[in-house]
């Protein structure tokens, strides 16, 4: 490189020619046009955010979703429209509509007992107008059809060989001689109370069978009222399927579903019910309900969780959550499960803690929230946090337990019925409870230790301060006793023989049976068995010449003992 680098004339980074080579004219082409023209579009416009109406009707907006519209309320009529008008009132947010027979809800069997304090979308109806024919769906009618599909109803049912017609089920059941009739009140709908081999008949086809009625958290809601006759339009009994929130208090959600559907729950398990329809159920005169197009906002209630409870100060309070959060849940909920047993759950285990808690891991807040609502009530206790999805409440000072006084014994304080632990560490800090606290028995304990007592079972000692020999030699002689109470019993021997008056006599006790066929007797006339229906017995073969005292069971042995000499001469022989 350095060689080259010294040679005259040579440059390394030489640039570019300034100007290039002229082109020849000649030789050029000019490029090829395009087959197609390229089409010239019109710049796109420029949309005004301001110009873009609103949707005419305020239903289809869902303000409550994406805003924080919060008006207060008080009881009363809220909104009216002409005959129609929104009340807040015992019941909630309803809807009086003309001619209905009662007000109309979302959600019938879970509205809160609280009044609201506001409400979180402007006050309008759910219902369809009442000059729409339809509720509007973006497309016209369609036409009638040309076909004439068969109607029929309960009581005029199609004949068994009818093509073309879905199963539909007779009238009734019916006592013998009797036959449907018109009903207008619910005690004439239903007719006679069911039998037992009717509601046997009722329900078992439909233990196995999937077409139900699911009833979720929101709990007996308006369009089910609906669903529950549609049903009914093809079956006697309708099956309804509760999950979730509604079944912590199953009564409620049976009162109101036979209130409102006019119905009788004939059979329940858990959280299935089984409606039925009634005797006289005739579909063309049930009662129509207008349907909710859409679901309204819930308003807005009272919080739950207050800093300090009633009976509770702030520190108080602020101490029983710091306890609480070492606590072992009683129970884990399960998401949609059935939680028939959850009030008396928190009900016993009051009995050894006032404090429980309850793990919700996996619920929705909403559910949890209701279920703390719930027991609150029907418990009843205070809350005191949902912290970690988890409902902790304490039993308050009110507290009574649900068990009458009987006998008790001391236990250690240490030993925490709540957890279920007694060796554990943190369960004296858990419950304030002291050293020694007394557990009572239940009821069905108590009878039992009753017919324990009378029957000299048992021995019930009152003077607790008995020393160790002679707390030793009253049980003892106790147990001599009743030894020989059990194993020792009187023997009657009933004879053919007039002088079996004379063996009666005879007794130690000196007792005496007047009447062995009256009104004690444990036996009927019915029961008695003739002897000519078991020749072979051999109590009866016995010879009735057997001398006082002796037993039946000798002169059985007896037999048995000749008849087997007799048959080992026959072998030898």
């Amino acid at each position: 490189m350095p060689i080259i680098a010294s040679l005259p004339g040579i440059n390394l980074f030489s640039s570019l020619p300034s100007n290039p080579p002229p082109n020849d004219a000649a030789s050029s082409t000019p490029p090829p046009t395009p087959p197609i023209p390229i089409p010239k579009y019109p710049p796109p416009r420029k949309r005004n955010p301001q110009t873009v109406q609103p949707r005419s009707n305020p239903a289809l907006s869902f303000p409550h979703r994406r805003s924080h519209y919060r008006k207060p309320v008080r009881k009363g009529v809220i909104s009216t429209d002409g005959d129609r008008s929104v009340v807040i009132g015992e019941n909630g947010l309803s809807y009086q509509l003309p001619g209905a027979p009662f007000e109309f809800q979302y959600s019938y069997s879970e509205t809160p007992k609280a009044e609201p304090i506001a409400i979180r979308e402007p006050a309008f109806f759910p219902f369809e107008p009442p000059t729409m024919s339809r509720p509007w769906t973006g497309k016209a009618p369609l036409k009638k059809s040309k076909k004439k599909i068969p109607l029929f109803d309960s009581f005029n049912p199609p004949p068994p060989d009818k093509k073309g017609v879905k199963h539909v089920q007779m009238p009734g059941p019916f006592p013998f001689g009797k036959y449907p009739k018109e009903g207008k009140t619910r005690e004439e709908i239903l007719g006679e109370p069911l039998k037992r081999w009717e509601i046997k008949m009722l329900v078992k086809p439909l233990l196995s069978d999937n077409r139900q009625v699911n009833l979720g958290r929101d709990g007996l809601t308006h369009n089910m009222l609906d669903l529950v006759h549609t049903h009914w339009k093809r079956r006697r009994v309708c099956k309804i399927k509760c999950k979730g929130v509604p079944t912590v208090d199953m009564d409620n959600v049976c009162r109101h579903i036979e209130e409102k559907t006019g119905g009788k729950i004939i059979h329940r398990v858990g959280g299935v019910v089984y409606l039925f329809r009634g005797r006289n159920y005739n579909y063309r005169t049930r009662p129509q309900y207008p349907l909710m197009l859409w679901k309204p906002a819930a308003p807005v209630y009272p919080k739950l969780i207050q800093e300090a409870p009633e009976g509770l100060t702030k520190a108080e309070a602020d101490e029983l959550r710091k306890k609480g959060k070492s606590l072992l849940p009683i129970c884990k909920l399960a998401k949609n499960g059935v939680y028939v047993s959850l009030v008396k759950d928190v009900r016993d285990a009051f009995e050894g803690c006032p404090l429980v808690k309850i793990d919700c891991k996996g619920m929705h807040a909403s559910d949890y929230k209701k279920i703390g609502s719930k027991l609150k009530e029907l418990v009843p206790c205070v809350l005191l946090s949902f912290d970690d999805e988890q409902i902790l409440m304490w039993r308050g000072h009110d507290w009574k337990s649900m068990y009458p006084e009987g006998p008790s014994t001391l236990v250690p304080g240490k030993a925490d019925i709540s957890s279920g632990l007694d060796d554990s560490a943190n369960s004296a800090d858990d419950c304030p409870t002291p050293v020694t606290k007394k557990v009572i028995s239940s009821r069905k304990m108590i009878s039992l230790w009753k017919r324990a007592i009378e029957s000299n079972k048992a021995l019930l000692l009152d003077e607790i301060n008995l020393g160790p020999d002679a707390l030793l030699e009253k049980v003892e002689e106790f147990e001599g006793i009743s030894l020989a109470i059990e194993h020792s019993s009187e023997a009657i021997i009933l004879s053919n023989e007039n002088s079996s008056g004379s063996s009666m006599t005879d007794l130690e006790d000196g007792s005496d049976i007047e009447d062995l066929g009256g009104e004690n007797d444990i036996y009927s006339d019915d029961d008695i068995i003739d002897d000519e229906d078991y020749d072979s017995d051999p109590l009866e073969e016995t010879d009735p010449s057997i001398p006082l005292g002796s037993l039946p069971v000798d002169r059985i042995a007896e037999r048995l003992i000749s008849d087997r000499k007799r048959n080992e001469g026959k072998n030898i022989n």
